[in-house]
């Protein structure tokens, strides 16, 4: 990215946004409820969409290639998908 202030910002919040579902999802295996899991894994699923977003906007910005981010895209499009599985599973169970 490049070092602008735009840049700059943008590379802060994918670096937060990119590296919070590992350790909410972390938290969720040790949640206290039911409820406490499915919403612990809703924000894991909820900063892998922003970090989509971001890399969405990095291309229009064409900062870089598709082609060059497709690997992250396709990553956060299969956590997201499996988190969503995880979620749905969690709330017809009722449990963790």
């Amino acid at each position: 990215l490049p070092d602008t202030k735009a840049g700059r910002l943008i590379a802060g919040q994918i670096l937060r946004s990119g590296t919070s579902p590992a350790p909410n999802y972390a938290e969720a295996r040790g949640a206290e409820s039911s409820a406490d899991f499915i919403h612990k894994l809703k924000v894991a699923h909820k900063e892998l969409n922003e970090t989509e977003v971001w890399l969405q906007i990095i291309i229009a910005s064409k900062w870089q290639s598709r082609e060059k981010l497709a690997p992250l895209l396709d990553e956060c499009g299969q956590l997201a998908r499996i988190l969503s599985a995880s979620i749905k599973t969690a709330r017809k169970s009722g449990t963790k």
